[in-house]
């Protein structure tokens, strides 16, 4: 996914169901715990879970480039197709279009969770 070792990774959307793997192996890289959503500086990287009962996708788009420092980039991490929470890449593709963001293809980042990497413009 890219991390590299001290990045400084905000996380947002914390809940039960996130993959405990995923965030100990980002750790792991980036050699330090990620922040959570209190963080008061920018950070490298945003680590978005987000599931379909989560809101508006494009405000919490908006709110993490708010977070990222310049040439930051965010990871949204939303559930599998079939399982509870899931979202339609068409309407991740519409909110990150509308948030300003440059999208890849969605990648298989842990069991249950898709990963888009979204690029946020230069300020």
């Amino acid at each position: 996914m890219g991390f590299q070792p001290g990045q400084v990774v905000q996380e947002i959307g914390y809940d039960d169901d996130v993959d405990q793997d995923l965030r100990e192996g980002i750790e792991s890289v980036i050699e330090q715990e990620l922040v959570d959503e209190d963080y008061d500086d920018v950070a490298d990287v945003v680590l978005l879970w987000f599931r379909d009962d989560d809101g508006d996708l494009t405000d919490a788009l908006v709110d993490a480039i708010g977070m990222l420092e310049d040439g930051g980039l965010i990871w949204l991490l939303t559930p599998k197709t079939g399982s509870d929470g899931y979202i339609e890449p068409s309407d991740v593709s519409e909110a990150a279009q509308t948030a300003g963001l440059s999208q890849s293809r969605p990648i298989s980042a842990a069991k249950d969770w898709s990963g888009t990497r979204l690029v946020a413009p230069k300020r």
